[in-house]
């Protein structure tokens, strides 16, 4: 059994993975729009459904995702007014591409949206102000001072919803299935390797999720220290309190 994965073509050890990195490329853009717009409008919110909308977009972190890709199921399925109308139009969600990159965005949009809600809360409410009385709109306000600010919380946010997205199983096995060349990602190929006793097979797939993975946060945590790095020597060449100014 250890010989099938070497008796496997380039094109079939190179599906999940390139299936993977698309739908959770994909998954993040999309959750970075949302997470990001949704966390920015519950930071403001005094409302007392503040607390019952937190939880609405919390739920799919605390749900088994076998939950949350039954619910899909229901909400996308041939069977639901979503799905008929889909239908109408010719095309279905369910047992596609795009149910795993539904399935990938619903489970890694809180990750999103707590560390983007998180990083606009700890702003300074004085710098807002500030650009107020400067005359500067909200839309501006917004991306020139509020995601410049925030944008370190926001960085971390968009690497846990990649690795989240890259690592979903639960919820696409149910609404995307495991149809080889079209919704097997690594983790659903993993699986059904270790299921057919093909371990080199899997092991391999494991190895390239851990290498993605782990250079992920790696790269993330050079930038944070660059940056870090960046705005020391910045504000040290602000302050006058450089190598040629004390000499």
């Amino acid at each position: 059994m250890e010989d099938h994965a070497i008796a496997m073509t380039a094109t079939e050890l190179l599906s999940p993975i390139l299936i993977s990195l698309k739908t959770a490329l994909t998954a993040t853009a999309i959750t970075f729009v949302l997470g990001v717009a949704a966390a920015r409008w519950m930071a403001g919110m005094k409302s007392r459904m503040s607390n019952l909308l937190d939880g609405i977009f919390i739920l799919p972190l605390v749900l088994p995702p076998t939950v949350v890709g039954l619910g899909l199921l229901f909400l996308f399925g041939r069977n639901s007014p979503l799905g008929k109308v889909l239908e109408y139009f010719g095309t279905t969600v369910v047992f596609s591409w795009s149910a795993t990159v539904i399935a990938a965005t619903t489970v890694a949009f809180p990750l999103m949206y707590q560390t983007a809600r998180g990083a606009f809360e700890q702003i300074d409410p004085n710098i807002i102000d500030a650009a107020r009385t400067l005359g500067c709109s909200e839309w501006t306000i917004f991306w020139r001072v509020t995601v410049p600010v925030a944008w370190p919380g926001i960085a971390a946010g968009l690497v846990l919803s990649f690795a989240r997205a890259l690592g979903e199983f639960g919820a696409t096995l149910m609404v995307a299935g495991s149809l080889p060349g079209r919704t097997e990602t690594i983790p659903i190929a993993i699986y059904f390797a270790v299921e057919g006793g093909h371990t080199a097979q899997a092991l391999y797939w494991v190895a390239v999720v851990l290498v993605i993975s782990f250079a992920s946060i790696i790269a993330l945590n050079y930038w944070k220290s660059s940056r870090s790095a960046w705005q020391v020597t910045s504000t040290a060449e602000d302050r006058g309190d450089t190598p040629d100014a004390d000499s």
